[in-house]
């Protein structure tokens, strides 16, 4: 899924030079092609709180600005694993069959 101009963002890494944490949410500002986008942080009051250029491998998107919609959570997720080494997915994968197999 393609990042676009002022769709919601969640954070995947942590930025403490920013003050800025995994999960936190924000909106492409502007776009750098599809190397960098600029990423306004605020607080629930609209200030803002940091400015910062991310790579794609830093978010997920959440919410799409053309749909004016929340992503799905399966989208979100198939992102996320994206980012990740193959090892890494391996063991997301191992951890979802163990989640299915449990009772609930």
């Amino acid at each position: 899924m393609k990042p676009e101009l002022l769709d919601v963002v969640e954070l995947l890494v942590d930025l403490p030079e920013a003050a800025l944490q995994a999960g936190e949410l924000g909106t492409i500002v502007e776009t750098y092609g599809t190397q960098a986008y600029e990423v306004e942080f605020a607080d629930t009051e609209g200030a803002t709180l940091a400015l910062k250029a991310l790579e794609p491998e830093q978010f997920v998107v959440v919410w799409k600005h053309s749909t004016q919609a929340w992503v799905p959570l399966a989208d979100r997720i198939a992102a996320l694993l994206q980012t990740l080494p193959e090892d890494r997915q391996q063991q997301v994968l191992n951890f979802a069959r163990s989640l299915h197999k449990a009772p609930a």
